[in-house]
């Protein structure tokens, strides 16, 4: 079974739309908020390149687009 993290921010409607489809089907990863912490958006650019959430780390590939991270949850989940 995969390890899972999304990374998200509060006010992010993308964040938002993947959140909510994962409450809706009982799906719970853990969750990093990337404003709670600094190292928390360090870590986000420094496993995808980048500054873009959300984003779900599988193992250890980062998966973004809110609609891809909801595709790959209904495949997998």
């Amino acid at each position: 079974m995969e390890k899972l993290k999304l990374f998200y921010m509060e006010g992010c409607p993308y964040c938002d739309k993947v959140r909510l489809f994962m409450k809706d089907n009982d799906i719970n990863v853990e969750m990093v908020d990337i404003h709670a912490d600094p190292k928390n958006k360090e870590d986000l650019e420094t496993i995808g390149g980048k500054i873009q959430v959300p984003m779900l780390l599988i193992d250890k590939d980062p998966l973004y687009e809110s609609e891809d991270i909801i595709q790959w949850f209904k495949k997998n989940k």
